[in-house]
């Protein structure tokens, strides 16, 4: 596992051969079985592989000013994470504990996705960064949900790089801060 851990990246180069589509249904799966709060599952996961949507969606991420975003096309599939309502308890444990948890159960979902695209020789990166009303009108995302997460997701170009991390001593303390 912890191979699986350091070979993860975010990638940022795609080549350009497509993903097999047992790949990507392996990848859903794994995200399928990730745990959440109360069961409550509260996401969906929309693959875009169609080539013409796929780039309207990648110019959804860039941001012309910032310089951000902008190898987004190479990817041949986007993964949205759309947050779906949470189960009733799941809610009631979020007003109670004053903690969102469909966001912790997203990640934790997204998460799976990408270790499991680690796992088949894929690479992902997941994408916060975009524009939330055009994702949402070109894959017709109904007003009342939201997505949370854009993940590329295709056989990468580059190499995997060395990780730069904090030592354990530094995040990691036993029985008090």
């Amino acid at each position: 596992m912890l191979e699986l851990f350091r070979k993860r990246q975010s990638d940022r180069a795609y080549e350009t051969r497509p993903v097999e589509s047992e790949k990507i249904e392996r990848i859903l799966e794994a995200a399928r079985l990730a745990p959440s709060a109360c069961n409550a599952q509260p996401w969906k996961f929309i693959v875009v592989t169609d080539p013409e949507i796929k780039n309207q969606l990648a110019d959804a991420t860039s941001a012309k000013l910032l310089g951000m975003n902008h190898w987004t096309k190479q990817a041949p599939v986007h993964i949205v994470v759309v947050e779906e309502s949470a189960n009733l308890t799941s809610n009631l444990g979020s007003f109670v504990k004053r903690r969102y948890f469909p966001l912790i159960d997203i990640g934790i979902a997204a998460e799976h996705i990408c270790l499991q695209a680690a796992y088949e020789g894929l690479g992902t990166c997941m994408i916060g960064w975009f524009n939330e009303k055009k994702v949402r009108q070109l894959l017709q995302i109904p007003r009342d949900k939201r997505p949370q997460l854009i993940i590329t997701l295709g056989y990468p170009a580059g190499e995997t790089r060395q990780k730069v991390r904090k030592s354990i001593e530094q995040i990691v303390s036993y029985n008090r801060y």
